[in-house]
């Protein structure tokens, strides 16, 4: 059993007043609860609902995809089979704490300014969650934030609120649970620990009161560690390298070849027509050739990665058990998502940020047996930012003007309602990652365009229906310069009605970090 204790000593007193000062200018200034208006959908029961976010987790990394050959995720599996797997998921920004405020406010991150990991979240958002409790409902958060500078104090919509600071650690957390700093040792594991915690909180509710708990895993995020019972249950397992992977090889390239290569033969590849800031990245921190700038090793890196996993598929099957032992699991909606896609090699790449499809590419399952059809599959595309308007219109709240997301509900239920048939993306330059420029990208169900923002470098059109792994530009084909006008004129259209036209800057407060200008401003 874990242990835990309290921490006084001063300069941690001093560091904890700070961000208790903080976050009481943060709530202070944030609207509050009674100055919220909302509107009911009449006749609406409010449902039980559980959101289980996952940090990282690549859209095809589950058992039943096949995508890993040996790879076991049964719970997971169970959520898709019982319930829907929305097989076009995506998020509007590629990167933690844009992704994740666009899922708590409804909007596009240049909407809700939380551009990159550093930049503080404006008190004029306002979180679902703070509707909920205008509702009637108790709201819990259980985990990472990292959202607007990252710090781990309580924030509003929330009568529960168990997070940390920053990216947190895999093991032996500090934690602060509703203002209190609490340490946990004895190599206690964070996946499990929040989902002890959440189960406690679920134990102990109201039960007159409809619920909402937010479970918001640190897993699957580097530098992954997996529990201690899951290290090693993968070392065997047959490595797949991703077909674009050696397309930007250069003669001094690392040799990769525990693996097997994936069989690329039917595609057609354009290697003159391959973006240079791609091939620079291949060696750096987010490259395969000097990755977390050599720190690890790709084929542990992969395998760590699965075994990671493990936690989150354990901590999902253990709040299926719960409702399930507590007569809760035919009503209530469990929806499990990752905040940002994963690359495993692609185009020499790994991590997130660029917009390519393993990037921006999500995990959405939603289970609720008086609600859902098992075994629905959710063609249209569905983005982070449909998740405040869904579970909103689910509790029987209207969708509140500012939310720029739509409600999926018609569509798990079957209905026939119009929907998008186009999706934008946006990722802002990072001081701290400066190898991936600005991108702006639109996406159809047959193409995609990506244009670079701010260097001068070739952009990037793909027909991901006969390309899915975007691995022919086509972006230099006469036959195809009517659809790259289209797709710019559709892009550039969508950042003037949503007030993007302008890149939202923000300071650089510390010297550079990267392999090549490190230590200089």
């Amino acid at each position: 059993m874990y242990k835990k204790n309290t921490f006084w000593k001063m300069p941690f007193l001093m560091a904890l007043l700070g961000m208790c000062l903080t976050g009481i200018v943060e709530l202070k200034a944030q609207t509050p609860i009674n100055n919220i208006i909302y509107k009911k959908n009449p006749g609406t029961k409010p449902r039980n609902i559980i959101f289980i976010l996952s940090d990282d987790h690549r859209y095809d990394f589950m058992g039943f995809t096949g995508k890993v050959p040996g790879l076991k995720t049964p719970n997971l599996d169970r959520l898709a089979n019982e319930g829907a797997h929305f097989q076009n998921a995506f998020v509007t920004t590629s990167l933690c704490s844009p992704s994740r405020a666009s899922i708590l406010t409804g909007q596009y991150a240049h909407t809700h300014t939380v551009v990159d990991n550093e930049s503080p979240a404006p008190s004029s958002l306002i979180y679902f969650p703070q509707y909920l409790q205008k509702a009637g409902y108790q709201t819990s958060f259980f985990g990472k934030w990292h959202m607007g500078g990252g710090d781990g104090h309580p924030r509003p919509g929330f009568n529960k609120w168990v997070s940390f600071s920053g990216q947190g650690v895999y093991y032996n957390p500090t934690l602060n649970i509703d203002g209190k700093i609490v340490k946990y040792q004895d190599s206690t594991y964070i996946t499990d620990l929040l989902t002890d915690l959440s189960l406690e909180w679920l134990k102990k509710r109201d039960k007159n009161k409809p619920f909402f708990m937010y479970l918001s895993h640190k897993a699957v995020h580097a530098d992954f560690k997996p529990a201690k019972a899951d290290k090693g249950f993968y070392k065997d397992l047959q490595i797949h390298y991703p077909v674009s992977m050696f397309m930007t090889e250069t003669p001094t390239s690392k040799k990769f070849i525990k693996g097997v290569r994936e069989d690329g033969s039917m595609y057609t590849f354009n290697n003159k027509d391959i973006p240079q800031w791609v091939r620079a990245q291949r060696y750096s921190w987010h490259g395969v050739d000097y990755m977390y700038h050599g720190e690890t090793d790709f084929d542990q890196f992969y395998i760590d990665y699965l075994e990671t996993l493990m936690g989150i598929d354990k901590s999902v099957g253990r709040v299926l058990q719960y409702l399930k032992d507590n007569g809760l699991d035919k009503e209530t909606l469990v929806i499990y998502m990752g905040d940002n896609g994963f690359s495993f090699g692609e185009h020499g790449l790994i991590d997130k940020r660029q917009a390519y499809e393993e990037s921006m590419r999500v995990p959405l399952l939603a289970r609720c047996p008086d609600l859902i059809k098992p075994a629905t599959k959710i063609k249209q595309m569905v983005l982070n930012i449909d998740i405040a308007p869904s579970i909103l219109e689910m509790a029987g709240v209207q969708k509140p003007k500012q939310m720029q997301g739509m409600s999926f509900l018609p569509i798990i239920q079957g209905k026939d309602v119009p929907w998008r048939n186009e999706f934008f993306y946006e990722y802002y330059w990072e001081s701290n990652f400066p190898q991936t420029p600005t991108q702006y990208a639109v996406r159809t169900d047959q193409y995609k365009f990506i244009r670079n923002w701010g260097i001068w470098d070739i952009d990037q059109l793909y027909d991901i229906q006969k390309d899915p792994y975007e691995v022919n530009n086509l972006i230099r084909d006469k036959k195809f310069q009517g659809v790259a006008k289209q797709l710019n004129d559709k892009l550039f259209d969508w950042l003037g009605q949503t007030g993007g036209l302008q890149i939202p800057l923000k300071p650089v407060l510390e010297k550079k970090k990267d392999h090549l200008y490190k230590g200089t401003w």
